[in-house]
């Protein structure tokens, strides 16, 4: 007889893409759950994963089982949910990824009180201006501005619509004087990303419509915060997300250059790594930034 548990952890371990991040889903040792997974290969005569020290690769024979066993194991999962009831409370490890700038916009007393709520549920934020390779690094949930997923195994969902907006400190302007049309960005200090040389391409939205336009600057930086910094430093115009200029434009330390007209759409997405078992803790963390994040930054898109 097969062992049922032990089917569900290969499916487990597959679906996460490593023995390091089901076991911490799972919470459990993974070396327990290697054992159990080897268990099964024994009772199958038959190797269903190739182990290496940077990724899983499943056999012809573990494609097949999975293939064939993760619908109904699924099923099983459900079921054993629904006769525990749904009332379950959210709990253990959730590890988001998030752009490095994330912090300026999501409120941390948001956190707190998420938190608060949930007692059983511990929350790791990973953040860079990076592409976090979800699956690889174990990110159960991560934020992003594009919706474009380089694997297809992803979901992406849209939370949020918002713009990028140009920005400059008071005292750059004053100095430089304002740029009157997107052209007059050649004439300027443009903060562009790291590793670009200190020239750019931004693409903005004209009186007649898209265009890109060519842009230098003595000064790059690869996060968001650091941009905004440096352009309230008055080293020269930013582009960014409104939201995470918001307070700067309040305070003063900042003004928006060609408001409403050099301006490009974005938006912020949630990636999951599968749509199927999301975790109590991640839904609850998701849909507490949701509510937060439709607020301040506008309406839920589909």
């Amino acid at each position: 007889m097969l062992d049922l548990n032990q089917m569900a952890l290969f499916v487990q371990v597959v679906q996460a893409g490593s023995f390091a991040v089901a076991a911490r889903r799972l919470g459990m040792p993974p070396t327990t759950l290697s054992r159990q997974v080897a268990q099964l290969e024994d009772s199958l005569q038959a190797r269903l994963l190739q182990r290496t020290t940077r990724k899983l690769t499943l056999t012809d024979a573990g494609r097949t089982l999975f293939d064939q066993s993760a619908a109904q194991i699924a099923t099983l999962q459900d079921a054993a949910s629904a006769l525990a009831g749904n009332d379950q409370a959210p709990k253990g490890h959730v590890r988001v990824a998030a752009p490095s700038g994330f912090f300026d916009y999501f409120a941390m007393d948001w956190v707190a009180a998420f938190l608060a709520t949930h007692p059983a549920v511990q929350l790791e934020f990973v953040l860079s201006d990076g592409m976090a390779d979800v699956v690889g690094e174990g990110i159960d949930v991560a934020f992003r501005g594009s919706g474009e997923l380089p694997d297809s195994s992803l979901v992406a969902r849209k939370l949020v619509s918002s713009y990028l907006a140009l920005a400059a400190s008071p005292a750059y302007l004053a100095a430089r004087g304002s740029p009157q049309t997107i052209a007059d960005l050649t004439a300027h200090d443009c903060i562009c990303p790291a590793h670009t040389g200190g020239h750019g391409t931004w693409n903005l939205n004209g009186p007649s419509g898209p265009v890109q336009v060519a842009v230098h600057g003595r000064l790059g930086a690869s996060t968001g915060q650091a941009q905004r910094k440096a352009a309230e430093a008055g080293l020269g115009i930013c582009l960014l997300p409104i939201n995470a200029l918001r307070d700067s434009l309040r305070d003063g330390a900042l003004v928006e250059v060609l408001p409403g007209v050099a301006s490009a759409p974005a938006g912020m997405y949630v990636v999951y790594p599968s749509r199927r078992h999301v975790p109590r803790a991640v839904t609850a963390f998701v849909e507490m930034a949701v509510q937060r994040l439709t607020a301040v930054m506008g309406q839920t898109q589909d």
